[in-house]
């Protein structure tokens, strides 16, 4: 089942996601990147809001390929109490040196790799983040301007990368200034998750999430238990 990923960046919008019944609650700051970090402070408090409701995410920053520096970031950011750990993979030299020097926090969390559909291909790593002992990989946009991740992939191509990383064990994730109207394609791909920020929004990706959009998408995506269907004609004229 494809769960629903919400990108959040405060406690009040960690509350519009709980109460719109979202699978995944994902810290970070999108005023600082594609996985731009928010304060360790405010991660804590975001887990100590949310208090084991939902599992909760956090994105490490834009960091380099600099292990020790990432490391650090991992490990500071494992001790806010999330349950997953996102770290970008932004350039293809240094992606598998780095992925290889990540084993033993591989042993203490669970990292998700994230990779990025308008950089380079991610699918000749996807082997090596599985025997690396990495928890999953995602696909993303690193240039939000460059376009939505379906106008950079196709969708044999997003087929393929899914069913590689999950027959390698890894959980796989689709963002990238994903729609609601990319729903209904990707949902028969069968992803672990599908992430959202900019669709969720009033406004642009930077602009506060809003509860009513976040219950079109919940409705659009099957939730493992029982959730109140709203009637989106009804919030389309209000």
């Amino acid at each position: 089942m494809t769960g629903l990923l919400a990108s959040i960046c405060s406690v009040e919008e960690a509350d519009i996601a709980l109460h719109s019944y979202v699978d995944i609650i994902d810290c970070k700051d999108p005023a600082r990147g594609a996985l731009g970090a928010l304060d360790l402070e405010q991660i804590a408090t975001i887990v100590d809001f949310v208090n084991g409701e939902r599992p909760v995410s956090a994105t490490i920053g834009d960091l380099p390929a600099d292990p020790k520096r990432i490391k650090h970031a991992i490990r500071n950011t494992a001790d806010c109490g999330v349950d997953y750990i996102k770290l970008g993979l932004f350039d293809e030299a240094t992606a598998a040196p780095c992925i290889m020097a990540l084993k033993d926090e591989c042993d203490q969390n669970r990292l998700i790799a994230v990779c990025f559909a308008d950089l380079f291909d991610p699918m000749p790593l996807l082997p090596l983040l599985s025997t690396q002992g990495f928890h999953g990989v995602m696909i993303d946009t690193a240039e939000k301007k460059s376009g939505r991740l379906t106008d950079l992939w196709t969708l044999a191509r997003l087929t393929r990368f899914v069913d590689q990383a999950q027959l390698l064990g890894l959980v796989c994730g689709l963002a990238g200034r994903l729609t609601l109207d990319d729903i209904p394609t990707l949902l028969p791909l069968q992803a672990d998750y599908l992430g959202f920020r900019s669709a969720l929004c009033v406004g642009d990706r930077a602009s506060q999430l809003d509860h009513q959009a976040i219950m079109h998408a919940r409705n659009a995506v099957p939730f493992g238990f029982d959730v109140p269907v709203i009637n989106t004609a009804f919030l389309a004229h209000h």
